[in-house]
């Protein structure tokens, strides 16, 4: 009977891995609202949100959008953001904002904020609001 503990628990690790992204690492269950971007303070709206598993939902500053990770932390990697098509005045902020989430390779929580890298510099910083 032992065994059989054993091969069960061995088999639910590698059927339903842990999740090792950021949401685990202190982003889930917080909404998270653009500071910065490329060292310049944000004045328009956009945020970030972890809602479950390898899932990144959030408003950028026209349209609401989604798209995955899946790399574990601190790495990061936006899979095909995915956005609705509404036109507004702040277009551009939106197209830089994807580009810049679209770049990060690393994504750090450090309290309630969360900093999103390349290998050379800061590209968004966000602050969690509960």
């Amino acid at each position: 009977m032992p065994g059989h503990i054993v091969l069960v628990a061995l088999l639910t690790l590698f059927i339903f891995p842990p999740d090792e992204t950021l949401r685990r690492y202190g982003a889930s269950d917080r909404d998270w609202h653009l500071t910065q971007m490329h060292g310049e303070p944000f004045e328009g709206r956009a945020t970030i949100a972890f809602p479950e598993r390898n899932a990144i939902t959030g408003q950028g500053p026209c349209n609401r959008y989604t798209s995955t990770n899946i790399t574990p932390y601190p790495w990061f990697e936006a899979g095909p953001i995915v956005a609705t098509r509404r036109a507004c005045p702040d277009l551009s902020d939106e197209s830089a904002f994807f580009k810049a989430l679209e770049d990060a390779t690393l994504a750090i929580v450090d309290g309630d904020v969360l900093t999103f890298a390349d290998d050379t510099t800061d590209l968004l910083i966000f602050k969690a609001r509960d």
